[in-house]
């Protein structure tokens, strides 16, 4: 069915990956209308989705009608398809999935750091109290303010679990942030992006996290700006890339991968890479808790039954490329501890 422009979304501020994808439209410069409101009270007239996310976007189903659609992995790719020029996915299927397995660590990893550093620091926990429920909900009261900001801190405090937020796994969280930081601040004396001087999926990915934990939540926001300068600004240049005229040239070869992106693949590898396998472990085996080590340190949460849909998805993009170019991603993921992923 045809989409209808401008495409319609809902979301808030305060959603790292509403802030995404309203990036991602932007730079390919598809006309949009943001629905500023709540996954709890959605606009009138509007369907509902079957998993209650932000943002949902509104696109046309097979019978015609508005359906209501969530993830923003598959709907960069549906954009892709529907939308002509100025793609995120790289021509090189070698770089594109390097693409799929970054914009999915940004999806899965850093949004780790963003809910940890925002509901387990009080100062954070202050700030979010405070501007979430206004985001969500203008124009408020101060005595429905002060229930609401009672109401949302409590309930994300207690959904810290989630992400696998807790006193043994916080020095493994802000570590990862903090080396995460330090790699983009090398990279971006060279590049302007993830994979070269174009954007990719990869770099919304990150950015949509970024735009709450170096823009927004007070403890990793102080962090980036004395550590990581390059990065504080870039995502303030990322909000709106539409004026950028990209290249097929811009994107990085896969003959040439900078020292600086083997290193974030690296940190790909530390991190994320232990975390999603023990989880599908989990999973498979019906245990009660996810427990690993991440850098020598240990790591336990409670399993998290969609990051074992990532694994296998990102599992089904490598088999789905052409020998030559799996032999290619192999040689560049060997060493980074990527490789065990798809092993």
């Amino acid at each position: 069915m045809a989409f209808t422009i401008p495409i319609s979304l809902m979301g808030v501020p305060g959603s790292p990956y509403t802030r995404k994808m309203l990036a991602v439209l932007r730079y390919r410069r598809i006309p949009y209308r943001l629905l500023l409101a709540s996954h709890r009270s959605p606009p009138e007239g509007m369907p509902r989705s079957k998993v209650p996310l932000l943002p949902t976007f509104y696109f046309p189903g097979a019978n015609g009608e508005l359906e209501a659609v969530t993830d923003s992995t598959p709907i960069i790719r549906r954009l892709e398809n529907e939308f002509q020029g100025r793609s995120i996915i790289p021509s090189d299927p070698v770089i594109a999935f390097l693409d799929y397995l970054l914009e999915d660590y940004g999806d899965e990893w850093l949004t780790k750091a963003m809910f940890h550093y925002r509901w387990y620091y009080k100062a954070d926990i202050e700030n979010a109290g405070n501007i979430l429920p206004i985001w969500a909900g203008w124009p408020i009261k101060d005595d429905e303010l002060a229930q609401m900001k009672k109401y949302i801190s409590e309930r994300q405090i207690g959904r810290l679990y989630v992400v696998g937020s807790n006193d043994t796994t916080a020095p493994v969280i802000e570590e990862s942030y903090r080396r995460y930081l330090a790699i983009m601040e090398r990279h971006f004396q060279t590049y302007k992006f993830t994979l070269g001087n174009r954007p990719s999926s990869a770099d919304f990915g990150a950015y949509g996290q970024l735009t709450q934990l170096v823009r927004f939540d007070p403890t990793p926001m102080a962090v980036a700006q004395r550590e990581a300068p390059r990065v504080s600004a870039w995502v303030d240049l990322v909000e709106d890339l539409s004026g950028i005229e990209p290249t097929d040239a811009d994107w990085v070869s896969r003959d040439a991968i900078p020292e600086t992106l083997t290193a974030l693949l690296k940190e790909v590898g530390r991190v994320y890479v232990p975390v999603m396998l023990a989880n599908a472990e989990a999973q498979m085996t019906g245990a009660k808790e996810v427990r690993t080590e991440v850098g020598g340190k240990p790591w336990v949460q409670q399993p998290f039954p969609y990051q074992v849909k990532c694994l296998q998805w990102l599992r089904a993009e490598y088999g789905a490329l052409a020998d030559n170019d799996r032999g290619r991603v192999d040689a560049i993921l060997k060493g980074t501890g990527c490789e065990r992923l798809l092993a």
